[in-house]
């Protein structure tokens, strides 16, 4: 087949627009051929619970799902019985960009937080955390967090673990989406088991599809009890694969190596990298601390939809001009640097 894009086009609207990192590609190639058990009953997501086992701990199991969405609906049924509430920030994906699935598909309740920085603490966490016994509230007993979150900043361990403990103390289990999990593990210094089962975390949402892999993502139960009801449900949410050993494949080189913790490094490198280069132009303001791969800043208005043209990336508030950079697994320091001079220009130009 003829190629429908340009190979060599690089934009900065999302990770999600990054294309498949060789390595991923070659192992969903080696994973082909011949017959295998189907729904999981393959060697791939055997070596992929292998891994996740090494990587989370003993006692973790894995679940591949389809989607982001999926691996955080599924993981909150699992943890919220039908009256119960999850407790998360405003700017939570699964409030803001999940098109109403945890309302509409997982029929929960979401009780929303605003925060300073995207993260939650105990304190903003008792803004809602009441109302127990009350048959006229639906009931807070889950607490979601997202790592890292959708304002680009990163929990550390101990901040995790003074959530987990406030939640558990009053009878929540703890949610962890972790889409860009590893973008966060880079940015802490911390492993994927110091920032979720060491840190008392109950369920991960584990991200694959921001960090160089082709599809599918993952739930991974840290409990010492398995959640007995997420096979079920994820079969009930549509997002059991038949041929889970393409998804699970993609988790192998992953996970064997460093390659997620390289990738995630990398992408973290060329956002600062970014954000060092905006802000000694006259005009620009970075406008949260860049601690993963986001870059949010506030450009001159004249200039948005020219640069946007070039470079695309999306707008995070219309009413300040600020915007919404984001750095993937194969942003190159020539890509940031064609960004940054584009911007240069037309700052120069006006001037």
């Amino acid at each position: 087949m003829t190629a429908l894009h340009d190979p060599s086009s690089h934009s900065f609207a999302s990770d999600n627009y990054s294309g498949v990192h060789p390595q991923v590609m070659r192992a969903v190639a080696e994973a082909n051929g011949g017959h295998v058990g189907s729904y999981g009953a393959d060697p791939y997501t055997a070596r992929f619970q292998e891994l996740v086992t090494e990587h989370f701990g003993e006692g973790s199991t894995v679940h591949p799902v389809l989607t982001g969405t999926g691996a955080n609906v599924a993981s909150l049924q699992a943890l919220v019985p039908r009256w119960g509430a999850v407790i998360c920030a405003a700017t939570a994906h699964i409030n803001t960009d999940e098109g109403g699935a945890p309302e509409r598909l997982g029929g929960l309740k979401l009780l929303t937080v605003s925060t300073p920085d995207g993260k939650l603490t105990p304190e903003l966490i008792d803004r809602q955390a009441h109302g127990f016994g009350d048959q006229q509230r639906s009931q807070p007993l889950a607490v979601s967090i997202t790592q890292s979150t959708e304002l680009g900043t990163a929990y550390s361990v101990a901040e995790i673990r003074a959530i987990t403990r406030h939640a558990h103390s009053l009878g929540m289990k703890v949610h962890l989406d972790g889409a860009r999990l590893a973008n966060a593990a880079a940015s802490t210094g911390a492993s994927l088991r110091e920032l979720t089962r060491d840190a008392g975390v109950d369920v991960v949402s584990f991200g694959g599809t921001k960090n160089g892999l082709l599809l599918g993502e993952s739930i991974v139960v840290l409990t010492d009890d398995e959640l007995e009801g997420i096979p079920y449900i994820r079969k009930m949410d549509a997002q059991l694969a038949s041929k889970m050993r393409f998804i699970s494949a993609q988790f192998v080189p992953l996970l064997e190596g460093d390659l997620w913790l390289r990738s995630a490094r990398h992408a973290n490198a060329m956002a600062a990298r970014l954000a060092a280069a905006l802000i000694e132009l006259p005009g620009v303001t970075i406008t949260r601390e860049v601690q993963a791969n986001a870059v949010f800043a506030i450009l001159p208005s004249h200039l948005i939809e020219t640069v946007r043209a070039e470079h695309r990336f999306y707008d995070w508030d219309r009413e300040t001009g600020e915007v919404r950079l984001m750095c993937s697994f194969d942003t190159q320091p020539e890509h940031v640097d064609a960004l940054v001079a584009s911007i240069r220009l037309g700052v120069e130009r006006a001037a």
